[in-house]
């Protein structure tokens, strides 16, 4: 029996109704943008593994890295313990966020850096004897995780985890501001309940598994700016954004702003291995600061977090992104998706195209089932997407040639005519 057969009855898959007995593809390796399947087929990765493989599959500085670290010290807890990579890594990310974004608090996953950022804004104002700012805002069509801290964050109206939405911390989710009378709306709403509210969360310029849906820069600066007249935390969501996804390396650049927080992931190590950051400015790190007093220290502390072999894939990450000219590579995928997308604008079943970045989205009428069958056809033209909730989107690694994206344009042009 192979190693296929073996397990899957008994392997349980992520944002998966099992009951449906879902096709699995059996990977054999993969390298740059392509994977290889144990029947021989070759498919080219429109997603990068779920947005995270910044750099292509197995690139060997990456690589490399990961081998050297996990013969010299695979892990050791963080807590009495220093290792180089961590430090490294804490020093890379305070030199390329925004200004005065310092300190850097490890974790292993996006969804418990959102859980990070949320205890660092609620303790933020209990050690400022202020008890009653412990809520949120975060914005219709948001996703920022899996957690039930992040699922509180996320739209519970019509997002995937409205089930739980009654054994939720009860948060405030507001239209996301498109106009000059919404803004003045979220800014009387600010002024009439600032007192209750520790943060405000948002992912910058593109809301990514809650709809793919598009705000520009001018919208996202007011918001900001409208925030910090109400000492509200400002968290920038950046897991899936960040390291140039948008065009610059940061979403929050284009906007010329500097959030309190700002949390990473995904592309953090090239999607090489999990690891995630929340950074923070000192002005929120010194409020946890005090010569004796226990409880006013941060109390989180994953076994996993700043692991040394994913500390070294990240810093070579870092090293990658600094010996090429990533804003170039991006805005070519740009240009590209809008060329090559635009095709689909006539097509009857096509509500909506938009591009932003390394992003592409095709937004259709199609019903679940329909969405759910063009998977296979998909890969029938060798290319691996997977779509949801009408939508087809693409967001490849941002190492992929103009001749390889256009084979995953042409695939959605043939499967939608």
């Amino acid at each position: 029996m192979n190693w296929f057969d073996l397990g899957k009855n008994h392997v349980w898959l992520p944002y998966t109704q099992m009951g449906m007995n879902p096709e699995q593809l059996e990977v054999e390796s993969a390298s740059g943008v392509t994977i290889k399947l144990k029947d021989g087929r070759e498919i080219i990765d429109g997603i990068s593994s779920w947005w995270s493989l910044a750099h292509g599959y197995n690139h060997p500085k990456i690589v490399e890295a990961i081998q050297k670290q996990a013969e010299k010290l695979s892990h050791i807890m963080f807590a009495g313990f220093a290792h180089e990579h961590s430090y490294k890594l804490a020093h890379n990310l305070a030199q390329i966020t925004p200004k005065s974004l310092n300190k850097v608090f490890f974790s292993d996953s996006g969804s418990v850096a959102i859980e990070v950022a949320m205890k660092m804004s609620v303790q933020f104002f209990l050690n400022s004897q202020d008890s009653n700012k412990n809520k949120f805002i975060s914005f219709q069509n948001g996703y920022h995780g899996d957690t039930a801290g992040a699922m509180s964050l996320s739209d519970l109206e019509c997002g995937m985890h409205k089930k739980f939405s009654k054994y939720l911390q009860k948060n405030f989710c507001l239209k996301l501001p498109e106009n000059d009378n919404d803004l003045n709306y979220f800014d009387d709403f600010l002024q009439k309940n600032h007192h209750k509210i520790a943060g405000l969360i948002i992912e910058p310029l593109v809301q990514c598994a809650g709809g793919m849906k598009f705000h520009n820069a001018d919208i996202l600066q007011k918001i900001y700016h409208i925030t910090k007249k109400y000492d509200i935390i400002f968290i920038a969501d950046e897991c899936a954004t960040g390291f140039y996804r948008t065009g610059e390396i940061f979403a929050v650049n284009e906007a010329n702003i500097v959030p309190d927080i700002i949390c990473l992931s995904k592309a953090l190590t090239g999607g090489h291995i999990t690891l995630a950051a929340t950074v923070c400015t000192d002005d929120i790190y010194n409020k946890f600061l005090h010569k004796s007093d226990l409880n006013m220290a941060l109390m989180h502390g994953p076994t996993f977090m700043a692991n040394p072999i994913s500390c070294a894939a990240a810093n070579a990450s870092m090293e990658l992104f600094q010996l090429s000219d990533y804003r170039l590579k991006v805005k070519n995928i740009e240009s590209t998706l809008k060329k090559e997308l635009s095709k689909l604008t006539a097509l009857p079943n096509v509500v909506d195209i938009r591009v932003k970045g390394a992003i592409g989205v095709v937004e259709t009428n199609f019903n679940w089932q329909e969405i759910f069958t063009l998977r296979e056809k998909f890969v029938k033209y060798g290319v691996w997407l997977k779509p949801f909730s009408g939508l087809i989107y693409i967001m490849p690694s941002l190492t992929i040639s103009k001749a390889e994206l256009f084979v995953i344009t042409d695939a959605i042009l043939r499967n939608l005519k």
